[in-house]
């Protein structure tokens, strides 16, 4: 009997023996429940499918009972999304209402959506980072740009560029200029963000700010004083001309932008214009970059003996007018003067009475001083010498004899 009892509770060490059930109620509440926590309104939490069905979806969530997303909330999201749907994936979830005995636990993958968008937008705007963006809309005040499921708007204030109305067919009602914005990505920072009243306020502009200024400090770095750049006219002023090298402008003075005379800019380029221009010098502590146009040619006097000299007969276009004479562009832009007495064989008292800027005259050349940059030109002599060939024109075979 001993026997027996010893080898009964040796089994009974090692497992072997029969044990006696336990009550399920006592299992549940030896469980570990500190790890627990029930949903809360309003809190996205990660579940798993458990089934899909027309009518609604089962999300278990971790929590006592399964999730329920309704129809009505799958009707809102996107087709595609929700057929990228299946039984088994892992997803987020947003709480509408926490589940109790009397009421199933109610979840929402569409706000889901939102607010994990909405927290994205808030991580943007914390960091104050600009981001790419497509335009996905306009109204009367400005754009309208997404990001995500949150609707961001951009005011046309705000806009990097002013728009401009485009011409429509008669009769038909004028196109806003924001239509052309629409399909279009581009760049904008978040600058204002409420999200009590759903308010995302973006800005183009600023977001160009900072991407020109960071474009600048790299390209002071990368530029180097002698080099040919490829840019495009930005602006026209009466003291020069901005080129945009690609992000960052720099500035042809008027006085670089030819080797002969310019009254204006305009005269020689317009906004929109690609050219090359060569970088005469970098001012890294004021941010400043000198451009010239003139530096890309030779400069013309360093060549004047070659391309001129007394008794040549040339082209020139009166460029502006004086008291003593007129002076006259040639061809290479070198210009000339044309002084008062060399304007005519009669007595004129204002070259006006003979010349009008613009005007573009066969001239002769009758002086060429390199070291003063000096060319002497003269109308007179060119008429007086067409006089005289004609004088010098045979007579008809008719005309009489003289005996």
């Amino acid at each position: 009997m001993e026997e027996h009892n010893d080898r009964w509770l040796n089994a009974e060490e090692e497992g072997i023996g029969e044990k006696e059930p336990k009550n399920p109620m006592e299992d549940l509440l030896s469980q570990d429940t500190s790890s627990y926590r029930p949903p809360r309104r309003g809190e996205i939490r990660e579940g798993v499918i458990v089934s899909i069905s027309p009518s609604e979806i089962l999300i278990d969530v971790g929590a006592k009972t399964e999730g329920v997303v309704s129809s009505r909330d799958m009707e809102q999201m996107d087709a595609d999304t929700l057929e990228s749907l299946h039984e088994g994936d892992s997803i987020l979830a947003f709480v509408v209402r926490p589940g109790d005995q009397d009421k199933a636990l109610v979840l929402s993958l569409k706000r889901a959506e939102i607010e994990k968008d909405w927290r994205g937008a808030e991580k943007i705007y914390e960091a104050g980072e600009p981001f790419d963006a497509k335009i996905t809309g306009f109204n009367k005040g400005g754009l309208l740009v997404h990001i995500g499921q949150v609707r961001g708007f951009v005011p046309m204030s705000l806009l990097a560029k002013a728009p401009r109305y485009r011409p429509t067919a008669e009769g038909s009602e004028e196109e806003s200029p924001l239509a052309c914005f629409v399909g279009r990505e581009s760049r904008f920072k978040i600058i204002e963000l409420d999200r009590k009243r759903n308010r995302l306020i973006l800005s183009e502009r600023a977001a160009t700010r900072e991407l020109r200024v960071g474009r600048k400090e790299q390209l002071l770095e990368e530029l180097k004083e002698g080099e040919t750049r490829r840019g495009v006219v930005s602006n026209l002023c009466s003291f020069g001309v901005f080129v945009d090298l690609g992000g960052a402008d720099g500035l042809i003075h008027i006085s670089e932008l030819s080797w002969g005379r310019v009254s204006h800019p305009s005269d020689l380029l317009s906004v929109g214009t690609e050219i090359d221009v060569f970088v005469l010098s970098i001012d890294k502590e004021r941010r400043r970059i000198a451009l010239s146009l003139k530096r890309l040619e030779p400069e013309p006097w360093s060549r004047i003996d070659e391309d001129y000299h007394v008794e040549q007969i040339v082209q020139g276009t009166i460029t502006r007018l004086a008291d003593f004479g007129a002076f006259a562009r040639l061809e290479n832009d070198i210009e000339g003067l044309i002084h008062i007495s060399e304007l005519s064989d009669q007595h004129i008292s204002h070259p006006r009475e003979v010349v009008t800027e613009g005007d573009t005259h066969t001239l002769q050349v009758i002086r060429v001083d390199r070291e003063r940059r000096r060319i002497g030109l003269s109308l007179r002599r060119v008429i007086e010498s067409a006089h005289e060939e004609d004088e010098l024109v045979e007579p008809p075979l008719d005309t009489p004899l003289v005996t």
